[in-house]
């Protein structure tokens, strides 16, 4: 029956996150006990919960495969997911981000409401799936074998893709950092020629500096992240400057990683038409030389840095206030200016 065929795949699929996430975490045992510290667990009990945690999804991965474990591996998994869910829960009603290596470092990230979504729907699986054992505790026996070992191995493959992408996007990360700390100076000297770059935009698309240049605009360049306080403190300002500024500026935000959580924060922040933007690794702030967030970039009409990075929020507001009033390059260490 086709049912059986899809108690089997919701199994392997299980089976695959809980074994990815079981790996990455014990392929980088010191981000997952910073990652368990950060999430208050007591400072004893972190290298206990460190190893002890991957081993408990190690063992759920290969027992919810088992018909005759499959479904207390289900819940254990429930259990797991629910647990966590409500660590996340509570770290973000306390303001708290802290990175959640989940998957290892190759999902080094901080928690969001994406987190809370990925897990609720993993929640509905592992019950979906339990529930569906227990009323079909045959499955794989009644498939076919070769059909039974075929998922199998389909669902092994996409693992080790899984994962290898995944260790992709974290040696990418690692190779910017070094590029980053190997830069020289930060920021380009004023005068220089801004350097092309070609984003994602959060609506769908790409785009690049030669669209987001206005004929008798400058454009300011505002580096994010969607992690950092300060700069969403900042973010909730920008339509307001935006909006006093409109006839000799252009405000876009650049951030780095995943599309659809910057989409979210740009909405979390009340920023309207103002773009969210995507690198893919850190092309644009490599380009820049720019290397924390919050930091802006101002950008003459003619194409050309006008002014030195701006780090921190009233140095990106001394920016606005710059552009606003003489479209002049300044230095943006002067801060307490007010719009």
């Amino acid at each position: 029956m086709a049912v059986d065929y899809v108690v089997w795949a919701a199994r392997l699929v299980l089976a695959v996150v809980f074994g990815l996430s079981a790996w990455g975490k014990f392929a980088d045992a010191s981000g997952t006990r910073k990652a368990v510290g950060e999430f208050g667990i007591p400072l004893s009990w972190v290298p206990s919960v460190a190893w002890g945690l991957p081993t408990v999804e190690a063992v759920v991965a290969v027992a919810v495969v088992l018909p005759w474990t499959a479904a207390g591996a289900g819940l254990i998994a429930i259990l797991l997911l629910g647990m966590f869910t409500g660590a996340v829960v509570r770290l973000l009603r306390q303001g708290k981000r802290p990175v959640c290596s989940c998957f290892g470092a190759a999902s080094a990230a901080p928690i969001g409401r994406g987190t809370v979504i990925r897990n609720i729907a993993l929640i509905a699986l592992a019950g979906w799936t339990t529930v569906a054992t227990l009323a079909e505790p045959q499955v794989p026996g009644v498939l076919p074998v070769d059909h039974a070992i075929a998922m199998g191995t389909a669902a092994v493959f996409a693992a080790i893709l899984v994962s290898l992408w995944g260790e992709l996007r974290a040696l990418r990360r690692r190779l910017d950092e070094q590029v980053l700390s190997t830069l020289g100076a930060e920021g380009l000297p004023p005068g220089a020629v801004a350097p092309e770059f070609e984003v994602l935009k959060t609506g769908g698309g790409r785009t690049g500096l030669d669209e987001l240049l206005s004929p008798g605009k400058s454009l300011l360049l505002v580096f994010v992240h969607p992690g950092c306080e300060m700069c969403a403190a900042l973010a909730r300002e920008l339509p307001r400057w935006q909006a006093r500024s409109a006839d000799a500026l252009t405000i876009a935000l650049l951030g780095n990683g995943d599309v659809a959580e910057h989409a979210k924060w740009g909405e979390e922040q009340g920023l309207g038409d103002i773009p969210v933007l995507v690198q893919q690794g850190n092309e644009a702030a490599l380009r820049y030389r720019v290397r924390g967030t919050p930091s802006g970039v101002l950008i003459n009409e003619q194409g050309r840095v006008a002014a030195p990075v701006a780090r921190g929020a009233m140095a990106v507001r001394d920016l606005i206030v710059q552009a606003k009033r003489t479209g002049k390059p300044h230095n943006p260490a002067t801060n307490g200016a007010v719009l």
